[in-house]
């Protein structure tokens, strides 16, 4: 199939056929990550118990459609795609829901109001720098959502009092904000290495958001990064094969069903191997499907699931795991914190 034949098929398919499977697909497989039985870091395993959902926010810019199909052919550059911007489960590293730009110059500010108007109380949230705005930080707490974020360098606050001060840890309850927007926070701060790092909760009790866990929690931030990086280099969404916004989205959410299959498909094997999740290799996981299919062709019986697992060691399934590796949830320096 040529390039122009693909593109004019991507502009006609309806992208909302996808969009729709997608969330009709997305509750069945957070139901079934959540009655496998699998070790969880304690981290994990500590905030499901604590809360009605644990999310992740974050939202990269698209990358570049290519530039040799219909009115893109004569641009000087590839334009941008667009804006994405997903709640992704902090556990499963599943989505929870799915936004699109197509502005690719909005910001993560544009999708406030959307994230705000779709949490739930009872909720965590974390989110990075891009995401600080004292209005929406008071919005999330009167609507009953807890939320981790880092504090900017420049950060303007009032202490109210110390809660901890140590060589290495400080726990703070703050005044940030003006008028309405003003409401206290917690600011805890960590020297890791050389590096204080300074993190902002409107948890304010520490008996209830210990910041052992506070910290180990920010940390798992990153899931969300490893996901797009997913869907990006692994899936093929590093680039948009036509310029028009249906066809965009066709990709987009096309490609967001097949991460959310490779991540159920991944959790599965690692409960069958009774490992967590992240000793399991999505990329070879999603490469190892070829030989699966081969064997199929000679006469393999078992399911996918159960033969990925038994071939595990030899496929590359299962992460070497480093003997000088620590959990992070370990090697933070917050002892101080449970013995002040």
């Amino acid at each position: 199939m040529s390039q122009q034949a693909l593109s004019e098929r991507l502009n006609t398919l309806p992208a909302i056929l996808f969009l729709n499977v997608l969330n009709l697909l997305l509750p069945q497989m957070q139901q079934r990550w959540t009655a496998r039985q699998r070790p969880l870091p304690p981290e994990i395993a500590w905030a499901e118990e604590r809360f009605t959902a644990c999310l992740i926010v974050d939202g990269p810019t698209l990358d570049a459609l290519i530039g040799k199909v219909g009115l893109l052919r004569d641009l000087d550059k590839h334009p941008l795609a667009g804006k994405m911007t997903a709640l992704l489960h902090l556990g499963s590293q599943l989505p929870e829901r799915i936004w699109f730009n197509d502005n690719a110059s909005s910001n993560d500010q544009t999708f406030w109001d959307l994230i705000v108007e779709y949490v739930k109380a009872g909720s965590l949230l974390l989110f990075d720098l891009g995401y600080t705005n004292f209005t929406r930080f008071r919005q999330l707490t009167d609507k009953h959502v807890t939320f981790i974020t880092c504090a900017k360098s420049n950060l303007k606050y009032e202490v109210v009092r110390s809660l901890t001060r140590a060589a290495t840890f400080r726990d703070t309850l703050i005044w940030v904000g003006t008028d309405e927007d003003r409401q206290q926070l917690r600011l805890v701060e960590v020297l890791y290495g050389n590096k204080w790092r300074r993190y902002l909760t409107n948890e304010l009790d520490p008996e209830i958001l210990p910041a052992r866990y506070l910290v180990a929690l920010y940390y798992r931030r990153w899931s969300i990064e490893r996901a797009y990086a997913t869907i990006k280099r692994l899936l093929g969404l590093a680039y948009f094969w036509s310029g028009s916004q249906n066809a965009v989205e066709l990709q987009l959410w096309s490609t967001w069903i097949v991460y959310s299959v490779l991540i159920d498909l991944c959790d599965e094997v690692a409960g069958l191997l009774n490992l967590p999740f992240e000793r399991i290799s999505i990329e070879m996981v999603f490469r190892s499907i070829y030989y699966f299919l081969k064997a199929v062709e000679r006469g393999e019986k078992r399911s996918l699931t159960e033969y990925l697992a038994f071939r595990a060691s030899d496929l590359g399934i299962v992460k070497r795991k480093r003997k000088e590796q620590t959990n992070v949830f370990d090697s933070w320096p917050l002892t101080i914190a449970a013995n002040p």
